[in-house]
């Protein structure tokens, strides 16, 4: 509407009359179209791009009251003027503004009186269509806000950020960033209610100044979609910090109002929401860094043995937890630990550090696995009173087999040899709690034998039950790889779930 003449339907059955009506609305700059009944006008409002309709209170097959009524069910933003060629009293006045006209107008009409009465009711709807529009934009701006900010991944981000500007707009949209690595990546959605999709895509960023700014420029520079044909494409570009890439939004400049408010808002709150995610981002990565440094950095190499280990931390919008492992060579026999320290914070990890350090200074001092878990847990409950953990323990002699091995409450180590499987049961309590310890569960590993030790990790998913998930396991147990490095990663593609929950840790352990 804005730069264009609106456009008027005068519906009135006198030719006369309808002729005077239409002069002057032309005269006045209108495009003027013309109906001579009720349902010739209610046609014409339902396929012409129409901005006022001028009505006749008498027509010859409806009243200009009905036909008025009709029209606002139909399109309740058209505003509509009656016109009288009747003397008419209070009653029928207050009848038809009831009845939904936005003014009422009686012969004799005056060209100027009509010419104003037009203007000011289409003012007042434009201004009405404007504060609706920017209402809608602000409510989907509230909706994109939150989409972004509970988008798990950097990709999802962008793909929510494009799915709403695209909602917002009703149009195609375009959201581009700079990923953490410094990687540039676009969000694309060809339209609302259309599923985004991440292309990569780069941008010269010279020159875009901290803040926010938009500017107009040419398709053929953003050639991530099919933008509208004859239309430019207006840019919003958010630059939180000097050091960071900005964040640009790309919409069809027809969709844009004066001073692009709300384009502005998005781009300024999706660079809020990456900001969020790439702090959050770089703690967890120092968190895990900082994990993975508590963690053995090699495989001890024992004759007769072979050993693979896996650690997989949970997935980015969790915290790192409290999982270790412990393989170490001491006076002939590997010591060979796997714990879990209840908790997902920096916190529990520090635990599990402290644990770890515990179970490798006990068992260097030459005790054996029941005693060392005696010995934590009694560190534990003097230094560490709130936390719990489990733990499993065991010292192996390579030349026999022989294994000496104490668990405190952690899942049963898996016993596969010739595709039969079975459970290393040792019942015992968990670390953190005062309780009798059972004696040390003796045993040979066969030659050739394979022994799997893991945290619940592995196992556990929110739509199976502990049972089902060990049944998983021995399922996947009965036939080991060759490779062990090759066996551990099959365990985690068939039994973890996709977007890992918890940390996991596993240790594999062959007797040649």
């Amino acid at each position: 509407m804005d730069g264009m003449p609106a456009t008027i339907l005068v519906v009135d059955d006198s030719r006369t009359k309808r002729y005077l009506l239409v002069s002057w609305l032309t005269r006045a700059g209108f495009t003027v179209l013309e109906a001579e009944n009720g349902a010739e006008a209610l046609a014409r409002v339902e396929v012409d791009r129409i901005d006022l309709v001028v009505l006749d209170v008498r027509l010859p097959d409806l009243s200009g009251f009905e036909v008025c009524e009709q029209i606002k069910i139909r399109r309740p933003a058209m505003p509509v003027i009656h016109v009288s060629a009747h003397a008419v009293d209070v009653a029928d006045r207050a009848q038809g503004l009831t009845r939904g006209a936005d003014a009422y107008l009686t012969e004799p009409i005056e060209p100027e009186e009509l010419i104003a009465t037009t203007r000011a009711v289409l003012r007042y709807y434009q201004a009405r269509q404007r504060a609706e529009l920017l209402a809608e934009r602000l409510l989907g701006l509230a909706d994109t806000t939150v989409a972004v900010h509970a988008a798990p991944t950097f990709a999802r981000l962008l793909e929510a950020a494009a799915e709403g500007a695209a909602q917002i707009f009703k149009s195609p949209a375009a959201v581009i960033a700079e990923t953490f690595d410094g990687d540039c990546i676009a969000g694309i959605c060809t339209g609302p209610g259309s599923v985004a999709t991440v292309v990569p895509w780069v941008v010269d960023d010279t020159g875009v100044p901290t803040g926010a700014t938009v500017r107009v420029q040419t398709p053929q520079s953003w050639a991530l979609v099919e933008w509208p044909t004859d239309d430019t494409v207006t840019v919003a570009a958010a630059r939180l910090r000097e050091d960071r890439a900005p964040l640009y939004v790309v919409v069809p400049t027809a969709t844009q109002t004066a001073r692009t408010p709300v384009l502005k808002q998005l781009a300024q709150a999706v660079a809020a929401a990456v900001e969020g995610q790439r702090s959050f981002d770089e703690e967890h990565r120092i968190a895990v860094t900082l994990q993975r440094s508590l963690l053995p950095r090699g495989l001890p190499t024992v004759a007769g043995l072979d050993l693979a280990v896996r650690y997989e931390p949970a997935s980015a919008q969790t915290e790192v937890g409290g999982d270790f492992y412990e393989l170490v060579m001491l006076d002939g026999h590997l010591l060979l630990a796997i714990g879990d320290v209840a908790g997902h914070s920096l916190h529990a990890a520090t635990v599990m550090a402290e644990l770890r350090h515990a179970v490798r200074a006990y068992a260097v001092e030459g005790h054996q696995p029941g005693e060392i878990l005696h010995r934590v847990n009694e560190l534990m409950r003097t230094l560490l009173p709130n936390e719990i953990a489990t733990l499993c323990v065991l010292l192996l002699h390579p030349p026999t087999g022989r294994v000496r091995l104490a668990s405190a409450g952690h899942l049963p180590p898996v016993l596969s040899m010739d595709g039969k499987v079975e459970f290393v049961q040792h019942s015992a309590p968990l670390l953190g709690v005062r309780a009798p310890r059972p004696d040390d569960l003796e045993f040979v590993v066969p030659a050739g034998a394979t022994l799997v030790f893991y945290t619940d990790g592995l196992i556990e998913r929110r739509d199976a039950t502990i049972d089902e998930g060990l049944a998983a396991l021995a399922g996947v147990c009965a036939t080991v790889d060759d490779d062990l490095d090759r066996f551990c990663a099959r365990l985690l593609v068939e039994l973890a779930p996709p977007e890992i929950q918890d940390d996991v840790a596993v240790v594999v352990l062959r007797r040649r």
